[in-house]
């Protein structure tokens, strides 16, 4: 059996794995939604966005519901922490997600184009709230996140939901989020479609690349002059859970330390940087697979910028730096963390596997024509 520091270090990297498996598959999902109601000139159009992304939309969801159950049991603290402190921001995210399977399935049911209109709207919300609310939660982590823990270690989240939403920096990491998966979408419409939408995809995947590029920059300057968290006092990195037993402390550019100890680091945030670029320049290029390469690079960056920069915090506390929760303190126990090992080891492979097969049997261009000829059977 692994080590528990070995086993806490792993979990953490696999969470983060889980988080950028999501934004790449069911980003690129969502960027559709996003993208839906401004691409599509006519009902054809719409039904050709939605049909590129429609055969595999709710298989991409496993990433999104694996982060959930992983989170729940490898860190059940931040599971606890974070849906009592953020409940009313995750409800939002809940009920926007409704819209999309009842869209995805109802949409084409009838030929009223104010059902289909009212459809299209639904699903652009289930696709761009979420994305918003989950940038601008990790813009909250990167701040603090107003809670504490008694000593019988209950959980008191002492701020608002306004308060988490409405900060110029939250709402600047929202932004990023939301630029990042509708690049990511907007590459993946320029590779599955041609014609006008594929022209039109193309000018979308320029603008938001951009706009991802400008705000992954800005925001990585307005970190560098933020306080961040450091840990102050002796950690045993093989104790069992328990947060308060540490101090911590907060320190300007203390978010930017484990790239001065580790200058390899940089790579992370260049490949968010680098990737957005190459997604712009390819797809004006007109290499449309190796844009949506590009975007995903800069998911793959971007996410992974914001856990090396907490690392090893997961959820920072502003009101009580103490009760600040570590990739250290806050995971279950030993034998938990050895057992989630053994099943994410057998059954990843056989998800990567079955994800790559169904892309594989479902590759080529949607196009009006095949709309056309399959009205009764597509979405």
């Amino acid at each position: 059996m692994l080590d528990y520091e070995t086993l806490k270090l792993i979990w953490w990297l696999l969470v983060g794995v889980l988080l950028i498996g999501f934004a790449i598959m069911d980003g690129h999902d969502m960027g559709v939604g996003i993208l839906l109601p401004f691409l599509g000139k006519n009902d054809v159009e719409r039904r050709v966005m939605i049909n590129t992304v429609a055969p595999h939309w709710d298989g991409n969801q496993v990433w999104f519901i694996t982060a959930g159950g992983a989170i729940f049991a490898a860190w059940p603290v931040v599971y606890a922490t974070a849906f009592s402190g953020m409940y009313w921001a995750l409800l939002l995210v809940l009920f926007a997600l409704f819209f999309r399977p009842v869209g995805f399935d109802y949409r084409s049911k009838l030929p009223n184009p104010a059902w289909r209109s009212f459809w299209d709207w639904g699903l652009f919300a289930g696709s761009a709230v979420p994305a918003l609310v989950f940038g601008v939660a990790f813009g909250n982590l990167l701040q603090g996140v107003p809670f504490h823990f008694d000593e019988s270690m209950r959980s008191f989240y002492t701020g608002s939901f306004w308060a988490l939403v409405l900060n110029p920096f939250a709402l600047l990491t929202g932004v990023v989020s939301v630029a990042m998966l509708t690049l990511q979408g907007a590459t993946f419409l320029a590779h599955r479609t041609e014609g006008p939408l594929q022209a039109r995809a193309r000018n979308a995947a320029t603008l938001f690349g951009v706009l991802l590029i400008a705000g992954f920059a800005g925001a990585g300057v307005w970190v560098s002059g933020m306080e961040g968290y450091v840990i102050t006092s002796a950690i045993d990195t093989n104790a069992a859970m328990n947060p308060l037993m540490k101090e911590v402390g907060r320190v300007p550019g203390g978010w930017l330390a484990n790239y001065g100890k580790i200058p390899l680091l940089w790579l992370v945030p260049a490949i968010g940087l680098g990737g957005a670029l190459l997604a712009v320049l390819m797809v004006r290029a007109g290499r449309n697979l190796l844009a949506f390469v590009g975007s995903s690079l800069a998911c793959l960056g971007i996410i992974g910028t914001a856990g090396v920069s907490l690392f090893p915090f997961i959820m920072p506390s502003s009101s009580d730096p103490r009760s600040s929760i570590t990739a250290w303190d806050a995971v279950s126990s030993h034998y938990t963390l050895w057992v989630m090992f053994w099943v994410a080891l057998i059954f990843t492979p056989m998800v990567l596997a079955y994800t790559g097969w169904a892309y594989r049997v479902m590759r080529g261009k949607v196009t009006d024509e095949f709309i056309r000829a399959n009205d009764k059977v597509l979405y």
